[in-house]
């Protein structure tokens, strides 16, 4: 009963894979839905789904449509438990996806370009600002090589103006900011912290 999420940005995003007898298949986005959607993002710990995906959102997948018309109420420990038509006439350009609450993705905002600005986090379902309370070299770097644009060149700092705040801290140049150690909304280690930004050293598209 493996499940797994392909062609996102993290693994709480993507299009929903499914195992069965040892290949893996897609589902079928008519009347996927935010409960269907759900039951996903929890079987994955992923926390709650904050988008349910349709039309190849994360691009077409391969192997048998395992999945479609399905009708999970929410509650279901897993996709299977949940009812689906016994045929489909679906193709993959409708391959169903989702967006999790977990998921984590970054965007620079008031810079010259999209590798230059203020940091900022979408995460839970709303985009956030970054405490610079631990906002080192690393973490700039981290999130520099993330999004494409080379590495960090300055750390400018800026005045939340979002809801949330995000702190993080890397042992080390992790692959993601993600994968380094990091707290929603506690306020010690924000606290009297500006928002954190970044220059990158390349440019963004």
């Amino acid at each position: 009963r493996a499940l797994r999420l392909a062609g996102g940005r993290s693994r709480c995003e993507g299009r929903v894979e499914l195992e069965q007898e040892g290949t893996w298949g897609t589902v079928c986005d008519d009347s996927w839905d935010i409960p269907d959607a759900d039951v996903v993002c929890r079987q994955l710990q992923c926390g709650r789904a904050v988008r349910a995906a349709g039309n190849a959102a994360f691009g077409r997948g391969h192997g048998p449509i395992l999945r479609d018309e399905v009708g999970c109420e929410g509650h279901e420990r897993d996709l299977w438990e949940c009812p689906a038509a016994p045929e489909h006439d679906c193709s993959h350009k409708e391959d169903a996806g989702v967006v999790c609450s977990e998921h984590q993705e970054w965007r620079l905002s008031g810079g010259r370009d999209g590798c230059a600005g203020r940091v900022e986090v979408f995460f839970r379902g709303t985009w956030s600002t970054v405490c610079n309370s631990t906002w080192y070299q690393t973490e700039a770097t981290v999130l520099c090589r993330t999004l494409g644009c080379g590495d960090a060149l300055q750390r400018p700092s800026f005045g939340h103006t979002l809801p949330g705040k995000m702190v993080y801290l890397c042992g080390s140049l992790q692959p993601s900011l993600a994968l380094c150690r990091w707290t929603f909304n506690k306020s010690a280690p924000c606290y009297q912290s500006w928002a954190a930004g970044v220059v990158c050293n390349g440019t963004g598209s």
